[in-house]
């Protein structure tokens, strides 16, 4: 752990805390008394046996039964307020971590404006090493302050050691010598879980995919199954190999300063005892230093643990740093200007272009168009023209990396991302699949009406999803999914269930169809353009909006105000379908050989 990035350590645990004291303020403040009385305890017992010893020595009885009893109570008193103390700071940690600092962390995530982050390494390394590691930075608090009072403690025990002979005192620069040490251990330790955080994640993913019901098929049809086995096996051990590497790094570092702190303290406990020999010290003074070096060994070992464990938390606290001040600097970009209820001019695209984080290639490339307020608009081409990009780019999920995109005159990137998501409503291709209640997987599309079941009925209806809803067994009721015990949809049904959920959002001023009937055979995508195109009217009536309509089959946004043809990237061809077919061309090829291939099944 650098200087550096101490202070930022020492701020963060101080937060939590304060969090742990403001959500279980009661066993917070039992276990930091049972930590503070643990620095009385273990001395105690100490000086008590010497008393009873020296009384014993002098011919006192009475001192020799009092010492006895006082040692005893020490003893047990320390044995209780250590379990009692580890309880308490377990259900607080429990407690903080797993419901308040996850969910900040997990919100951290979600509350990023765009989402670029997702194609970036770095921050999907940082991620990953997060994952389920709320309730470790909240123990990592308890454990810096653990160390300070083991510290505080260990202080004690030494100064008791001073009185028997000043030469003791000398342990104390042998007990840091085990700390540096493992430091120095923790660093490669720390150093390799990050550089391997990748390949964890590839392991990860490699295991969804075999256990996934979406990939099933074609991993048995493919009999893909036993190379994804070997090639998540590869990368687990590779993973495993690395951090075993570090562990015994780590470890060796760890023995050398153990070696180093025996050595030193053999030799001042030889000491005393030829003092006692020569009589220069008591046999009080022997007992002293043998009750104290029976505990100063476990002292030392949990300072240094906890030490330890203190330097390690770099491990999370720098990637949960990291992710903070990138979701804060994030958060500052994304503010800005409301986004407009209602579109005046509409939306306009400036020499807009495209490329993913880590890629070399622009998958947009100036394209400029306007979209008419109230217009209802295709964006046509073959798969991997740009289509869905260009969506997110409306959306506002990514920002252009060149060209500027205006809504209603304001550049899109001065708009508050938040409100401009409130005023859109879309149904992507990748859809989500939500295992809740049908009514909340409807209702998400407008989170302030997920309760109201006629909303969300006529949300089903609009998406052509009645025949839907009748067969459901019970009926907005019914849980979606099988690893809930729930009713598992078809591909088809789940897609006219995020159709209904897009259209939940009465009065849009950017509503998006992505790919939205691609599990619907022709004539049910047919109807389902038909509804929306009729939604796109009472859209544009209410807020102007523009409705945005992706697909790669022509024959089905013919009726569109505006068809954008995309290749490679490119936009090509825009008009209505009138002008383009006049024109000739692209559009009016494929257009034709789709009408053809409808025509012909």
């Amino acid at each position: 752990m650098s200087a550096r990035r101490f202070p930022r350590y020492v701020a963060v645990w101080l937060d939590v805390l304060r969090r742990c004291h403001r959500v279980r303020p009661g066993l917070t403040r039992a276990a930091l008394l049972c930590r503070l009385a643990g620095l009385v305890t273990l001395p105690a017992t100490g000086l008590a046996a010497r008393e009873a010893i020296d009384a014993s020595g002098r011919g006192v009885p009475d001192a020799v039964v009092v010492a006895a009893v006082v040692g005893a109570v020490a003893f047990a008193l320390n044995a209780t307020i250590e379990v009692l103390a580890n309880a308490y700071r377990t259900e607080v940690v429990s407690r903080v971590g797993l419901t308040v600092l996850d969910a900040e962390i997990v919100g951290a995530v979600c509350a990023l404006e765009d989402t670029d982050h997702l194609e970036k390494p770095e921050y999907l390394d940082r991620v990953t090493v997060l994952r389920g590691a709320a309730w470790s930075i909240v123990d990592g608090a308890w454990g810096a302050l653990d160390g300070l009072l083991n510290l505080a403690r260990l202080g004690i025990v030494l100064l008791l050691l001073g009185t028997v002979h000043p030469a003791l005192l000398g342990l104390l620069a042998f007990a840091a010598i085990p700390l540096w040490f493992d430091v120095r251990g923790r660093r490669a330790i720390t150093r390799a879980e990050v550089d391997t955080a990748w390949r964890l994640r590839l392991h990860r993913q490699l295991f969804s995919l075999l256990t996934s019901a979406h990939a099933h098929k074609e991993v048995r049809l493919g009999g893909t199954a036993a190379e994804l086995v070997d090639r998540a096996e590869r990368e687990w051990d590779l993973t495993h190999r690395a951090r075993v590497r570090a562990q015994a790094t780590g470890a060796a570092w760890r023995f050398g300063g153990w070696v180093v702190f025996t050595a030193g303290f053999v030799g001042t406990v030889a000491l005393v005892v030829h003092q006692a020999r020569v009589g220069h010290a008591s046999a009080g003074d022997v007992v002293l230093l043998t009750t104290i070096a029976v505990t100063l060994r476990t002292t030392v070992q949990r300072t240094v643990d906890r030490a330890a464990e203190t330097a390690g938390a770099g491990r999370l606290l720098e990637p949960y740093l990291w992710l903070r001040a990138y979701a804060e600097r994030h958060e500052r970009e994304g503010a800005g200007v409301p986004a407009p209820d209602r579109l005046r001019q509409g939306i306009g695209l400036h020499g807009v272009g495209y490329r993913y984080p880590g890629t070399g290639r622009d998958v947009l490339h100036d394209v400029t168009v306007d979209l008419p307020a109230g217009s209802t608009v295709a964006i046509v081409g073959e798969y991997g023209s740009g289509k869905s990009t260009l969506v997110k780019l409306l959306c506002g999920f990514h920002r252009p990396t060149s060209g500027t995109i205006r809504v209603d005159g304001e550049d899109l990137d001065r708009l508050d991302r938040r409100s401009w998501w409130r005023a859109t409503a879309a149904a992507f291709q990748d859809f989500g699949r939500f295992e809740v209640p049908f009514r909340e997987a409807v209702g998400l599309g407008d989170l302030p009406r997920i309760d109201d079941r006629d909303a969300v009925r006529e949300a089903v209806v609009s998406a052509g999803g009645a025949g839907l809803l009748e067969r459901l067994p019970d009926g907005l009721d019914t849980r979606l999914g099988r690893a809930f015990g729930g009713l598992e949809l078809s591909e088809g049904q789940w897609q006219k269930t995020a159709l209904a959920r897009a259209s939940m959002r009465p009065a849009p001023v950017l509503f998006v169809l992505d790919e939205p009937t691609a599990s619907l055979d022709a004539p049910s995508e047919r109807e389902v353009f038909g509804r929306y195109l009729a939604r796109a009217r009472a859209v544009a009536a209410a807020t102007g909006g523009v409705t945005v309509v992706v697909s790669h089959r022509f024959s089905t946004v013919a009726d569109a105000d505006l068809i954008l043809v995309l290749e490679g990237g490119r936009l090509v061809q825009s008009g209505t379908h009138a002008e383009l077919m006049a024109r000739g061309g692209g559009y009016a090829d494929l257009f034709t050989l789709s009408e053809k291939s409808f025509a012909n099944p």
